[in-house]
């Protein structure tokens, strides 16, 4: 269907060299997109463009703001233009809130929420100047529920509901729709560390999601094809669980 149709649009997909992101930009390039995936690790940016013919991957330190401004750049030259934007990239640090350093909650802050930003900055003149763009930045979960071990995580991805909103009532006049997806509990290296390192939880997610399973990075692709095709151009500020009925109970 044409309303899905990304031919002659370009993609970056920060972090997009595994998990959550892999399986965007998979999508994103099965709708015709040309992508670039970024991360920082070389190997696994190899690994990845495996399975995305025709991609290309570059090596950004989003933590870093000089770093994430050149990868959005770079991505624009080497892609041509920058129709699309998916702030995936994102880490976890899991302790109870008096154990953290403040440098451990500064760098999940930097590395979910502010990278989502500086971004985001870099990529409104690209987008603006090719007349309209889709932003999609990704929360959690915890954008929603709070647990005991995650509080800068927490706060970061409820960070960027919010952070999605301004930047959508700010950007809607020049054509850039900017939405947030909160993925559920997906089967990711992330995650499987964190069914190590939290005692019961997997046992919890089955039984909490109406699906009877753990997601799986492809079950992102469709939101992703979704939130960057014209198919949601009237769509804008929204943040949309795909979490197989997770947060539904409330």
């Amino acid at each position: 269907m044409d309303l899905f149709d990304l031919n002659g649009k370009s993609a970056l997909v920060t972090g997009g060299n595994g998990g959550i992101g892999l399986g965007m930009a998979q999508g994103l390039a099965a709708a015709g997109a040309k992508v670039a995936i970024a991360g920082r690790d070389k190997a696994k940016n190899g690994a990845a463009l495996k399975s995305l013919p025709g991609a290309i991957a570059l090596e950004a330190d989003l933590k870093e703001e000089k770093s994430c401004r050149a990868m959005v750049d770079e991505a624009a030259k080497r892609l041509g233009r920058l129709d699309i934007l998916v702030n995936n990239a994102g880490i976890n640090v899991r302790k109870r809130p008096e154990e953290y350093s403040l440098e451990e909650w500064k760098l999940v802050l930097d590395t979910n929420l502010t990278s989502a930003f500086v971004a985001s900055q870099a990529a409104y003149p690209h987008m603006k100047r090719a007349g309209g763009g889709k932003i999609v930045n990704i929360g959690s979960m915890m954008s929603i529920f709070g647990a005991s071990f995650v509080a800068p995580y927490g706060a970061s991805k409820g960070g960027i509901v919010q952070l999605t909103r301004a930047l959508a009532t700010a950007w809607a006049q020049d054509k850039i729709q900017v939405n947030a997806v909160l993925p559920g509990w997906i089967d990711t290296a992330l995650t499987r560390r964190a069914r190590d390192q939290v005692q019961g939880l997997h046992e919890n997610v089955l039984r909490r999601t109406p699906a009877g399973r753990w997601g799986e990075p492809r079950d992102l692709a469709g939101i992703a094809v979704f939130l960057c095709s014209s198919a949601s151009d009237f769509i804008t500020g929204t943040a949309i669980p795909v979490d197989g009925g997770y947060s539904s109970q409330g």
